[in-house]
């Protein structure tokens, strides 16, 4: 029988409905999440055909501003199974995500089912998290990652991952995670991710509650004995821009200058260069917490912080603690994110002002 393999148009949904009643009992993607997948989603969905029949589906997603495509499902009926289909379409999705200039391929799988563990596992992919009660029927799935693009992985230090409880803790998290990997034996709790954002909180940013600004984050680690290195590009209360009130603004103002204050009587290093030598600081033993823009993330043009976990000579890895369900991420795809030097540049450079900020904590010497 001749497949032919190719993308997947709006014409091949109840092919798809029909593929994933075959395949699967549990999960399904509904004929609503396929139109979306068609039509709307940073996707690539691709279908193998035989005899005018749909035969399997692979179903990539990307995530904007990273170098990491995520394997959302794939399914290959019960009559082309043992035929190399599923090799073939993975190898496909594979050559898309390098397209979509990916570096990895990650991707969620029964820990039940062998014939799509082995398929994965001869295809080069490996095994790096379990996940318990996963699925709707309460089984365990296996996270498995291809890197597709190969180069040179350099870190050696572990940095947990820690996802934001609110809206407005991303601060928060990235320095509990930082913390944690300077102090293994550190505890992660949400306690301290609230205590650190009512601690650095600015009180007011574009709506609701307020997020954190670098001199907060910094004075917060540097209470806890970390010695602290802030970094931010300009001067004066960071995020005015975005708050009407001018009530609001006077009081963003006088938490500011509180910070600054705190600021004078610590040993915090306060320097306004940037970029900095990201190797060197992670060679020299710091984690960096990094202000960036969450547009090229999700479109939402928000400050938002992420924590760099690794970097090398062609990516720099990022956890990020904001999981936007919305957009189909998970919490595999905010770990150890691949973005390549240029798009983190770009990233860390927020607003009209051009606002570079980090907050870089090391341990103190004994």
């Amino acid at each position: 029988m001749e497949y032919v393999f190719r993308f997947a148009n709006p014409g091949d949904l109840a092919g798809l409905i029909e593929l994933e009643s075959q395949c699967f009992s549990h999960d399904r993607l509904s004929a609503r999440s396929f139109q979306w997948m068609l039509s709307r989603a940073h996707a690539c969905l691709l279908v193998a055909e035989a005899g005018g029949t749909l035969r399997g589906y692979a179903l990539l997603l990307f995530h904007r501003g990273t170098s990491l495509a995520r394997l959302y499902s794939l399914a290959i009926a019960p009559s082309a199974r043992g035929h190399g289909v599923g090799a073939l379409l993975l190898a496909s999705a594979e050559k898309q995500a390098l397209a979509h200039d990916c570096a990895y391929v990650r991707l969620e799988v029964r820990t039940d089912n062998r014939a799509a563990i082995a398929l994965y596992e001869r295809s080069g992919y490996r095994q790096f998290a379990v996940l318990n009660d996963y699925y709707q029927d309460h089984g365990n799935a296996l996270r498995l990652e291809k890197r597709i693009a190969q180069h040179r992985a350099t870190g050696a230090r572990q940095v947990p991952y820690y996802q934001q409880t609110t809206d407005f803790t991303c601060g928060p998290a990235c320095l509990l995670m930082a913390m944690a990997a300077l102090q293994p034996q550190r505890k992660v709790e949400r306690r301290e991710e609230i205590q650190l954002w009512r601690e650095a909180t600015t009180v007011f940013m574009t709506a609701g509650h307020g997020g954190c600004s670098p001199q907060g984050l910094a004075l917060a680690a540097w209470r806890r004995g970390f010695h602290v290195c802030l970094q931010v590009s300009v001067e004066g209360p960071l995020f005015l821009n975005g708050v009407r009130s001018e009530h609001k603004k006077a009081l963003m103002r006088l938490v500011h200058d509180e910070f600054c204050e705190q600021l004078r009587h610590s040993d915090i290093e306060q320097v306004r260069a940037h970029p900095f030598n990201l190797a060197k600081v992670l060679s020299d033993g710091g984690q960096p917490v990094v202000l960036i823009s969450s547009y090229r993330l999700t479109h939402s043009k928000a400050p938002h912080w992420v924590i760099v976990t690794d970097c090398d000579e062609d990516f720099v890895y990022l956890h990020d603690p904001d999981i936007d369900h919305s957009q189909h991420r998970s919490a595999l795809d905010c770990q150890h994110m691949p973005v390549s030097h240029a798009d983190f540049q770009r990233m860390c450079c927020f607003g009209a002002s051009k606002l570079r900020a980090s907050v870089i904590i090391y341990r103190r010497a004994a």
